[in-house]
């Protein structure tokens, strides 16, 4: 049931975060019906694991939510198969049905750690499009020209390169747009990279006599190195599965500015509370890392709960303000014959370097440590004895259990 609030105060939520709205006025229109408006979010299970970058659009949703609208959220279970071709500069192979089943396995939890399962209408868009007959193929893809198929700037760049470009990948913006005639969609968000497609969508709900829906386009999330968009693919990304500590040590490794980004997008702070964040920083003189810490504790709460929170941060503090080993390690057991072991040979067994040149250069680095102490000399020979702690990188530790074969 929509909840009685005011014109107003709904458009400063949906605003908040937005990159834009296509259109407001068509939007305004639809919110004075006084009727809860279907809200339509598309995903592509093509990995197994969502990341924070995922969740912006999942925290628009559960806002539209809270407001009373109706949730679609649309498992593209079909047209993962094809491969959303926004910014690819090459075809994607097609990913089968096995593997997205196999994704689909861990997409229900995570993204219900957000929204509220029960008002959340779920959708998988193969229970219609796998029924669509050439006849439907042939109906859906007269309603849209192949000029402005190319006036897509990646299909266009491929073309130029003399790039493959596949039919499916056509398709594919004709496909999620007939998901939107489907279900009657009033409102799509997503990222901006999806500007086309919901571009497509609006024109086919047009040509199969319906209003077309709303477009509320999202900001990219940069992953860890501020830089890149973030993406499993890059290795920047913090996960929503991520373990507690992992969680806490990645957002306690981001940039000053990029938490600032982070708190805009990702945490539920009001506009007015992340100014005087910035307020704080840059004109009080408070530490940027006790915003961070906030930050980091409010997500892990999110995801995890209070407790494991607080633990977080006890053995964030441990490791790298105290320089203490943390709590509960896990044991790497090490099976020898003779009575010593390389710190290369088990930086290899561990899986923590491919080559010897990889343990090498992470040595050189000062990337390992042995309880508490940087390995430097590459041919630094291990005693074969109990309790040792091994620490790779920022965030990995492991007990050293030995055992003669």
């Amino acid at each position: 049931m929509i909840k009685k609030i005011k014109l107003e105060d709904q458009l400063m939520e949906i605003n908040r975060g937005v990159v834009g709205i296509l259109t407001k006025k068509e939007l305004i229109d639809k919110l004075n019906e006084e009727r809860p408006l279907n809200i339509k979010f598309g995903v592509d299970p093509t990995a197994p694991d969502i990341h924070f970058g995922h969740t912006i659009p999942l925290q628009k949703l559960k806002q539209f939510q809270d407001l009373g609208h109706n949730i679609q959220l649309v498992i593209g279970d079909y047209t993962a198969m094809i491969g959303d071709p926004s910014g690819k500069s090459e075809t994607r192979p097609m990913i089968t049905k096995d593997q997205i089943e196999k994704n689909l396995e861990t997409y229900n939890n995570q993204v219900f750690k957000i929204l509220d399962k029960n008002r959340t209408q779920l959708f998988y868009n193969s229970s219609w499009l796998s029924q669509f007959s050439g006849t439907d193929i042939l109906e859906l893809g007269k309603n849209y020209t192949v000029q402005q198929l190319l006036q897509r700037r990646d299909f266009n760049e491929r073309i130029k390169n003399n790039k493959p470009l596949s039919i499916t990948e056509l398709l594919y913006p004709l496909l999620v747009g007939y998901d939107s005639v489907h279900l009657k969609s009033d409102v799509e968000i997503g990222g901006t990279d999806q500007l086309f497609n919901f571009m497509a969508s609006r024109e086919i709900q047009k040509k199969y006599g319906q209003k077309p829906e709303v477009v509320i386009t999202l900001p990219l999330l940069e992953g860890l190195d501020g830089i890149r968009k973030m993406s499993k693919s890059l290795g920047n990304t913090i996960g929503v599965n991520d373990t507690p500590e992992e969680m806490f040590g990645k957002i306690m490794s981001i940039s000053d500015d990029l938490m600032i980004k982070y708190y805009g997008l990702l945490s539920n702070k009001t506009a007015k509370e992340i100014a005087q964040i910035q307020d704080g920083i840059n004109n009080k003189g408070i530490n940027p890392i006790e915003y961070k810490e906030t930050l980091a504790r409010e997500l892990v709460t999110r995801y995890h709960d209070s407790e494991a929170s607080e633990y977080a941060q006890d053995n964030f503090n441990k490791i790298y303000r105290e320089r203490k080993n943390p709590e509960n390690l896990d044991t790497y057991n090490i099976d020898y014959s003779t009575s010593s072991l390389s710190i290369i040979e088990l930086l290899r067994n561990m899986g923590k370097a491919d080559s010897n040149g990889e343990a090498r250069r992470l040595i050189g680095g000062g990337g390992v440590k042995l309880n508490g102490e940087k390995i430097t000399d590459i041919n630094y020979i291990l005693k074969t004895k109990d309790e040792q702690t091994i620490q790779v990188g920022k965030r990995f530790h492991m007990r050293l259990h030995f055992q003669r074969i």
